[in-house]
């Protein structure tokens, strides 16, 4: 089974809605919405409500109350993300580099824009 691993940074720049005034706060943002959204986006990207998801942020470590994602902090989100990624694996990222990085390890990819789609979805 596989695991759907995010790159929190990439998400967070896929949708410019000020972000940036308050990036500690954007980080908990989007990570409680994935955590209330997991189970639907692990059922629509991997076909099962139960899989695994794994939030990856640049920076320090930041409080936050979650129950189903598993959030890690890294000085490069990237280096942990790609060292991470394994087959079976979906990390949802826009970042070439990073996407190039996690297919040459067997990963899947999808785009940080099209992963804040299904989010809305979710959320709605």
């Amino acid at each position: 089974m596989g695991r759907l691993i995010v790159d929190g940074s990439n998400v967070l720049g896929a949708r410019p809605d000020g972000w940036w005034r308050d990036r500690a706060g954007a980080r908990v943002r989007l990570t409680v919405a994935i955590d209330a959204a997991a189970p639907a986006l692990a059922q629509a990207l991997l076909g099962d409500p139960d899989a695994p998801v794994l939030v990856v942020h640049d920076g320090p470590a930041l409080a936050m109350q979650v129950l189903r994602v598993d959030v890690r902090f890294a000085p490069v989100a990237d280096d942990l993300i790609a060292a991470l990624a394994t087959a079976h694996d979906l990390v949802v990222t826009s970042d070439r580099e990073l996407a190039e990085r996690a297919t040459a390890r067997g990963a899947g990819t999808l785009g940080a824009g099209r992963f804040r789609c299904l989010l809305d979805e979710a959320e709605a």
